[in-house]
């Protein structure tokens, strides 16, 4: 590991229940843009989780540097809040903006801050073979700041968490297990995030598939005033059942949807219904990271 260069973050593993255990420790998910942190006297560098640079986007978080007399490097999340909860589609805002002024205008309206969960490194020693706790010790010994945060955690009571975050309606749980070593660029089975989906039915407006895929895609609607609105599309192995019946259906000339019309897309009448689960609706009331159920 070398500091100041990119470093892979460790993947995280997937579930649908949360679930009780002495072994684990349990976090907040924030919905936020993951980020291995650089920082030291004279280095501040903030890397995506494929290794884009983007230390330019938010020089705010530069203020971290007065604070933390050590190189260290951090993995956490960049999170801006909207009504004291975490607001993916504002930080969407600072993530797309790339001119400085615009950058600059938008330090005082989306404000952001590093959500700091591990630490990889610290003063030319690498600590990615020490136990998680044992990493959490040493996180434990800095402190918060108005744009570094370190984020809290619950031991065993990973179903009471989860259930706080449903009634606060925040992204859902990450469960780490307590003896884990963090394996660089490695998705991992140790790590778990456990999301608070959301749930419900939609009508099947079109379709595209690649013959050599295994997969086809649905472009999805609703009604709204009695008019069909696109609210995004999602991915269904061709071994469901719904395969069958969706292949079957008369394609149409026309698009169904008032809002949507895609040069591939393949449409129908929208008669089927799926059930679908979804982190929740972006501004234009898209659906983010669907998932088809049944």
């Amino acid at each position: 590991m070398q500091f100041g260069k990119f470093v892979a973050p460790m993947l995280l593993d997937e579930i649908e229940k949360p679930f009780n255990s002495k072994d684990y420790i349990y976090e907040l998910k924030f919905d936020g843009v993951r980020t291995i942190f650089h920082v030291g006297k004279n280095t501040f560098k903030l890397y995506g989780r494929r290794g884009t640079d983007f230390t330019s986007l938010y020089p705010e978080l530069k203020d971290i540097q007065k604070s933390i007399k050590h190189d260290c490097i951090f993995d956490g999340e960049i999170v801006t809040f909207l009504d004291n909860k975490p607001s993916f589609s504002k930080l969407q805002e600072r993530t797309h903006a790339k001119n400085k002024e615009k950058i600059k205008s938008l330090i005082e309206q989306v404000p952001v801050v590093f959500m700091a969960f591990d630490i990889l490194y610290l003063d030319g020693r690498d600590l990615t073979k020490e136990p998680l706790m044992e990493r959490k010790k040493l996180l434990e010994k800095f402190s918060d700041t108005e744009h570094f945060i370190k984020v809290k955690y619950v031991e065993e009571k990973g179903k009471e968490l989860f259930q706080k975050v449903k009634q606060m309606d925040f992204e859902g749980i990450v469960a780490k297990k307590k003896d884990s070593i963090y394996e660089i660029g490695t998705r991992v089975e140790s790590w778990i995030k456990i999301k608070n989906l959301k749930q419900e039915n939609f009508w099947v407006g079109g379709y595209f598939e690649k013959n050599e895929n295994a997969v086809i895609s649905l472009y999805l609607g609703e009604y709204r005033k009695d008019k069909f609105c696109f609210v995004g599309k999602v991915s269904m192995g061709k071994k469901q059942k719904m395969y069958k019946r969706i292949k079957s259906r008369k394609v149409i000339q026309k698009s169904p949807f008032i809002d949507f019309e895609g040069e591939e897309c393949h449409f129908i009448n929208p008669t089927i219904q799926v059930t679908i689960a979804y982190l929740e609706r972006t501004k234009e009331n898209h659906l983010r990271q669907p998932i088809f159920k049944q």
